[in-house]
């Protein structure tokens, strides 16, 4: 038995509810959601999807390549009547965002997705969904293995590491694709079609600090920020969500001079690309002011969450006593990295000049670590700009710089230029008009799209991004509108169907 079998019949079990996700329409595209959400996949630790999707393909006796950085090329020859057609790459990322709540129980390695279905929407049980971009891989696959939908020549490209990285597109070399236009399905607004995205940088701050026994007459609190929306740190930064990594910060910086507040540890947020829901200090203060910084705390909170009461309504701020450490930073260190924590730009740093509404540049302040005299501080930079992406990195470069971090930039890409005028931005807006009977919004995103990246080894392929409606990516929020799903897979189909002929 093959593992592409093996691995559906092991995890299935483990799916809630994966019998009424199956039955959703179109079944082809739920069945392989499904059948890819039951194969774990986070960034990094790929190998198990990978070996899915190679034998997903040689299953289907289409011919089958693994690359060199683990991409999972599958070529399929056009249906009867449409081998004059232009060959067409369709495109999507294997892995996904590993994100769960704190009280969720769940290993992202050894754990297939547990899904449910809420009315016109498809959420996972306390985690991410996969939906980016498993919608996408699962569109794929049923082309691959349909029978009976006419399509011209397709080369089905699976990269991975989108999610933190994006090394499988950085990998990918020129040559192992024949097609002139490449459909990317990795965007999550049904009547979007993208045109061009941001580049991206990951800035990592690294720092020791010396520690102290904690003073006699003294006792701990657990403080605890969480109940924000998060979401993705691209598509998701202009509307403002709380950052949990900013606010544990904010709620420092107003504590340790009044209440001699000696900071334990700090756990804050997880990936570069989400943006943090929660954090989590344990902080030492005098035990004579105990009162006034339990009261301290609830009249910060309730600040706070007035100011976010529109964007992030269920936000909850509590500090508890807890178990008395034995150690905590030394007050200067900790003085000077929560100033420059606090100085650290997070957000929208320039919106476009030239294209309404849209993100130019930003930083996610995305981790905080503080433990053991050790700290990890880990950033995600996008711009469309390259050079004022580099104006913020030197920028936090500078601020923390200024108290003896090391501070690493990594793991740049490139963003993707605009290209209105191309034939495949014609084709799919005068057939979303004539389907939809409505304008299709022709944008840029402030995501980063591999679009970009892919395009560095295939400059003359015409690239459009496009898929369903997902909303929450990046958070256990995440979650994909079923009749978007149909409308989606309708609009692909009948896409591949005008894929104009070959040049003469």
């Amino acid at each position: 038995m093959s593992l592409y079998k093996r691995d559906i019949l092991h995890f299935r079990n483990q799916i809630y509810m994966s019998t009424e996700v199956r039955n959703l329409e179109p079944k082809s595209v739920w069945g392989h959601f499904a059948d890819l959400n039951a194969v774990p996949r986070p960034s990094k630790k790929e190998e198990r999807v990978i070996e899915f999707a190679k034998n997903f393909g040689e299953s289907l006796g289409l011919p089958t390549v693994v690359d060199h950085v683990g991409n999972v090329i599958i070529k399929k020859p056009a249906t009867l009547g449409m081998e004059d057609r232009v060959t067409v790459a369709l495109q999507s990322h294997l892995d996904m965002v590993h994100q769960k709540n704190a009280d969720t129980n769940f290993d992202f390695e050894k754990e297939g997705i547990k899904m449910y279905v809420d009315g016109d929407w498809v959420k996972a049980d306390g985690t991410t969904l996969g939906a980016d971009n498993g919608m996408g891989v699962a569109a794929i696959m049923a082309l691959l293995k349909s029978t009976n939908i006419p399509h011209p020549p397709l080369e089905a490209l699976f990269t991975i590491d989108e999610e933190t990285g994006m090394t499988g597109a950085m990998g990918l070399e020129g040559g192992m694709l024949d097609a002139e236009i490449m459909l990317n399905l990795d965007t999550e607004d049904d009547d979007e079609l993208s045109i061009g995205c941001a580049g991206g940088i990951d800035i990592t701050i690294a720092k020791t600090y010396f520690q102290e026994n904690v003073k006699p007459n003294s006792c701990a609190y657990k403080i605890v920020v969480n109940g924000l929306n998060g979401g993705h740190s691209g598509m998701d930064i202009h509307r403002g969500f709380g950052n949990a990594n900013k606010i544990m910060n904010r709620i420092l910086y107003n504590s340790h001079a009044n209440f001699e507040l000696h900071v334990n540890e700090i756990d804050g947020g997880g990936l570069r690309n989400a943006i943090p829901r929660e954090s989590f200090s344990t902080v030492v203060v005098n035990k004579d002011k105990a009162l006034q910084f339990e009261e301290h705390i609830i009249a910060q909170a309730a600040i706070i969450k007035a100011e976010h009461s529109t964007t992030d309504p269920h936000i909850q701020i509590v500090a508890t006593p807890t178990e008395l450490p034995k150690r905590v930073m030394q007050s200067l260190g900790q003085n000077e990295l929560i100033a420059a924590i606090y100085a650290c730009h997070n957000g929208i740093y320039r919106m476009s000049p030239d294209i309404p509404g849209l993100v130019q540049t930003s930083n996610n302040l995305a981790r905080v670590l503080v433990r053991k005299g050790e700290v990890s501080i880990l950033c995600l930079t996008r711009s469309s700009v390259d050079s004022e992406k580099l104006d913020l990195v030197q920028n936090i470069e500078a601020n923390f710089s200024g108290i003896g971090a090391k501070i690493t930039a990594s793991g740049s890409y490139p963003g993707w230029t605009p290209k209105p005028d191309s034939a495949i931005v014609s084709l799919m807006s005068d057939l979303y008009r004539e389907k939809f009977n409505s304008e299709p919004k022709v944008m840029a995103c402030h995501a980063g799209l591999e679009c970009g990246i892919l395009g560095t080894n295939y400059p003359e392929m015409q690239m459009i991004s496009f898929g369903p409606n997902i909303r929450g990516a990046h958070s256990p929020d995440e979650k994909v509108q079923i009749s978007s799903v149909q409308k989606f897979w309708d609009y692909l189909l009948d896409t591949l169907k005008r894929i104009p002929k070959k040049a003469a």
